[in-house]
């Protein structure tokens, strides 16, 4: 499956594509057996910098010893709040030091949403209905692809129980 993959028949975010933010397109199934974190980033939230270092700790905490990896999307669908190019996008996350992988921005709500983002809020809808409420939504993506947390934005990265899916 492509990009372009039809959410409702896909088995886990290995059928999925998704473009980085340097332009590249990345199959997903590259995470194969890693756990993930997905998360719609922006960068003029007021949730941005908790949730920025919040992730960087995360990353730095378990990237090398468990193989946790973490996809940050950026998205402009609330209040504005991600309104950069991608140079502009690159150039806040090097100054936050992200290492983490960064994609091209994207819409995670409405008709031309990411398939991806479609297949995520399908599987782990959330409380009052499946669409993303605001920016830094979080989704737990077990070591097979499948979405098994939803966290809302509010959620912080540190307190997310990832230990016992390693």
């Amino acid at each position: 499956m492509s990009g372009n993959a039809d959410y409702k028949s896909a088995k886990s975010i290995y059928d999925f594509e998704a473009v980085s933010i340097k332009g590249d397109v990345v199959p997903l199934s590259k995470y194969a057996g890693h756990v993930c974190v997905i998360v719609n980033v922006a960068s003029k939230c007021g949730l941005t910098e908790k949730n920025y270092n919040q992730l960087n700790e995360l990353y730095d905490k378990y990237a090398e010893s468990k193989g946790l990896r973490i996809l940050a999307f950026p998205c402009d669908q609330f209040m504005g709040e991600e309104p950069g190019d991608s140079e502009e996008i690159c150039s806040f996350a090097k100054r936050q030091k992200v290492q983490f992988d960064l994609f091209e921005k994207i819409n995670v709500n409405g008709d031309d949403a990411h398939p991806l983002w479609k297949y995520l809020k399908h599987e782990k809808g959330g409380t009052f209905g499946s669409a993303i409420k605001w920016n830094f939504t979080k989704f737990i993506i077990d070591k097979n692809g499948v979405p098994v947390e939803r966290h809302g934005p509010t959620s912080e990265p540190s307190k997310l129980n990832l230990e016992k899916y390693f």
